[in-house]
This record gives C-alpha cells, sequence and structure tokens, in this order.
C-alpha cells in the first residue's frame, strides 16, 4: 500500500480535527462586476489611463498610430536626456520594425547581466486596463522576456488604444494564464524603510508610456 502523501496527511488531520459535524463552507457569491461596460479604446477609458499611469509618476506620450517611432524617440530623449547612444537601448525582438527606434539592439536571449547595462529597453503590452493604470506584458515576442523590462533603468511601453480595456476582469480574459505575466503599475517603487519612497528597487526607475491613436 502506497503510503499517503504530505499533503493528504495534512488534509486528513485537518478533517478529523474539524469533526463529522463540520459546517459546509458557506457559496461564495459570483455576482460581482466583470466589465467596465465601455468598449475597448473608449476614449474614456483612454483619459483614465492617462490619469491613472501619471498619479504612478509615469509618463505618457500620445501620438497617432503612424506617429509611434517618432513618439518612441521622443520618450527616450526625455527619459535619457540629448546626448543617448542608440546602443544604450534594446527593443523586445518582436516590435514592429516601424516602431523601433533606428540603430537600437534587439533583444537576443544575451545574459541578464547585460541587460542591466543597458538604459532602457522598448517593448509593446498584451493589454492595459484603464481602472488600475496597469500595463500588462505576456513575455511575447512583442512583449519580450521579463528581464528586458526588469532589468534596464527606463522602460519605454507602446499601447494601442484597442489594447486599453476597462477592468481587471476585462484585462484577464484578454490574457492566456500560462504565460509568464508581468503586470506594470508605474515605475518600481517601495517605501519599506521608514515609509521613504525609493524608486528603481525591483526593476526600473522610469515607465514612460506612448499611447498610439
Amino acid at each position: 500500500m502506497t503510503p499517503p502523501s504530505a499533503r493528504e496527511e495534512v488534509l486528513g488531520r485537518i478533517r478529523t480535527a474539524l469533526g463529522p459535524d463540520r459546517a459546509t463552507p458557506a457559496e461564495v457569491a459570483r455576482d460581482y462586476r466583470l466589465t467596465d461596460g465601455r468598449p475597448a479604446g473608449d476614449p474614456a477609458l483612454l483619459e483614465l489611463l492617462v490619469d491613472r499611469v501619471e498619479d504612478y509618476r509615469a509618463t505618457v506620450l500620445r501620438c497617432p498610430p503612424d506617429q509611434v517611432d517618432v513618439t518612441v524617440l521622443a520618450a527616450l530623449e526625455l527619459a535619457l536626456g540629448a546626448g543617448w547612444a542608440r546602443g544604450d537601448v534594446v527593443v523586445a525582438p518582436g516590435l514592429p520594425a516601424e516602431w523601433r527606434p533606428d540603430g537600437c539592439d534587439v533583444d537576443d536571449d544575451r545574459p541578464p547581466v547585460q541587460l542591466a547595462d543597458r538604459a532602457a529597453s522598448v517593448t509593446a503590452v498584451a493589454v492595459a486596463i484603464a481602472e488600475t493604470g496597469t500595463l500588462v506584458l505576456d513575455g511575447s515576442p512583442a512583449c519580450g522576456r521579463r528581464a528586458l523590462s526588469l532589468l534596464p533603468d527606463c522602460l519605454v511601453c507602446v499601447v494601442t488604444a484597442d489594447q486599453v480595456v476597462g477592468s481587471v476582469p476585462e484585462g484577464l480574459a484578454r490574457l492566456d494564464p500560462l504565460r509568464p505575466l508581468t503586470m506594470v503599475s508605474g515605475p518600481s517603487a517601495t517605501s519599506d524603510i521608514e515609509l521613504q519612497r525609493v524608486e528603481g528597487v525591483h526593476g526600473p526607475r522610469t515607465l514612460m508610456v506612448v499611447l498610439a491613436g
């Protein structure tokens, strides 16, 4: 006879301690709001996203869909200064060519320590959630691997209007739960030490969002 696993043993002891007259668990209500009620890309959702993201001390630059490359360049210059070099920036391998700044390196699975030496990275997103100001990267070629969005000191994310939804349930419904999801709500920051806000502790110190559409 196969001995019980540690999990089965622990659960068995809990059942014994509760006894045969234990109460039936209460049913959890599932009538909470699932949608914002507005379609993805609604102008009001774009305004809400901008408000939330800027409240997190990130910077948003808006542009028409055909001006993404110019706006990404403007974001990099704003974050890094006018003298930044193309080799300082690395982009996700699947980022559309028309969004890429000329001369910037494409991430090729180089060792993470080399990514940490780069000043900035540029990626797309899988979805953006307006109510929480959250950008979600899913590890796809356009978003890049997780290290690309965490190690450089500045992260530039390109968001298209049709990717902006209202609520968290709407955002999650667009995602594959088996993918390595990274949720970004403003620059990395912590106030663990004496309640003093310190940015850039666990990820990029600077977040730039290019909102196209």
